[in-house]
């Protein structure tokens, strides 16, 4: 039996998104200006209540064009953000590393764009699936949330959507990485990144995996997508996402892969890369950090996850009673999402 818990609660934050193309010129930090797509499409990037970007383009460009990556914008947390510098710091390198325009591919433009950010270019060799061969590429981070954060550490959990243009082809993607920092008195720095693994994937899918990737009320991000499809996820999980859904329109961050192995800043193994917990960082549209919020809607939540059979709830508040003792908890790590962890 593992506990996610380990550190002093505080209430949520307001995630911000400033609006601009990912990797377009002129773009800075906290810049609130759209760039034109393209295509001349609308934006599609999520708003400040988290809806996911559209996809590409149904229709064919003309022949004597690129085929268009879809619009993305920055990902950028607001002040009011526990460490906000580090949600920051994580974000800028997976949108540098993950998105180039035509011509500017490969690890050697990369670490370019890495060392502009003034953090080593080495981590391009950590990218993994971050940095595919392809001729063009866009990346919308959905989220970031804390993997773990304590005084002078950090995991921050970068999830992503990916699309690349390979010839005329645009096809999408995206992984979730496990950003690793320290902060010293000049600020945050990366140390290491740790990029999802899923594995392949299972055939035939289970039915009950099936349905959970075709219900509308559950919403995954690349990543938690092929960690189902790899049918490591126990069954407890499952059957508490289906039982969740009744109820809740939800959107998920993490399951098993792009999370710590133990516990952050402990030697205690974590239930998530067990395939025994999933996180949820919005809730029927309303993004946990967010203090705007219903403190009621996520206490019901966290409330109908212990009942759903969870040992180990945890979110920005601390609930009282529950079947077991510590069957809730709050703590800096979970202010900005909801961990439902299972033991069986």
């Amino acid at each position: 039996m593992t506990h996610e818990s380990g550190q002093p609660s505080r209430r949520a934050v307001l995630l911000g998104v400033a609006g601009c193309v990912v990797g377009a010129a002129g773009c800075g930090s906290g810049t609130s200006h759209t760039a034109p797509s393209p295509s001349g499409a609308s934006p599609s990037g999520p708003s400040p209540s988290g809806t996911a970007p559209a996809g590409p383009p149904t229709s064919a460009p003309p022949t004597t064009q690129a085929a268009a990556l879809p619009r993305t914008t920055l990902w950028r947390p607001t002040t009011a953000e526990i460490a906000p510098a580090a949600k920051l710091r994580a974000v800028e390198l997976v949108e540098a590393i993950g998105a180039w325009p035509q011509g500017a591919g490969g690890a050697a433009a990369a670490r370019t764009r890495v060392a502009a950010l003034k953090v080593p270019a080495g981590l391009v060799a950590e990218a993994g699936p971050l940095l595919p061969d392809a001729d063009a590429a866009a990346v919308q981070v959905v989220d970031a949330q804390y993997g773990g954060i304590l005084t002078d550490s950090a995991s921050v959990l970068v999830v992503c959507r990916q699309w690349t243009r390979r010839g005329g082809t645009v096809s999408a993607g995206g992984t979730t990485v496990d950003v690793r920092l320290t902060r010293a008195t000049s600020g945050w720095t990366v140390t290491a990144l740790h990029p999802a693994r899923p594995g392949a994937a299972v055939s035939p899918l289970p039915s009950r995996v099936r349905a959970i990737l075709a219900d509308s009320r559950i919403q995954l991000p690349p990543a938690a997508r092929a960690d189902l499809r790899s049918g490591r996820i126990h069954d407890s999980v499952l059957s508490a996402m289906r039982q969740l859904a009744g109820t809740y329109r939800m959107y998920v961050s993490v399951i098993r892969s792009g999370h710590p192995l133990d516990v952050f800043g402990t030697s205690r193994p974590s239930d998530h890369p067990r395939g025994r917990a999933f996180d949820v960082w919005q809730i029927d549209g309303h993004a946990v950090v967010d203090p705007a919020t219903p403190r009621s809607l996520i206490e019901r939540f966290m409330r109908d996850a212990a009942a759903a059979g969870s040992y180990n709830v945890g979110g920005p508040v601390h609930l009282s009673g529950g079947s077991r003792p510590d069957q809730f908890f709050s703590d800096n790590t979970h202010h900005d999402h909801v961990h439902i962890g299972f033991d069986h």
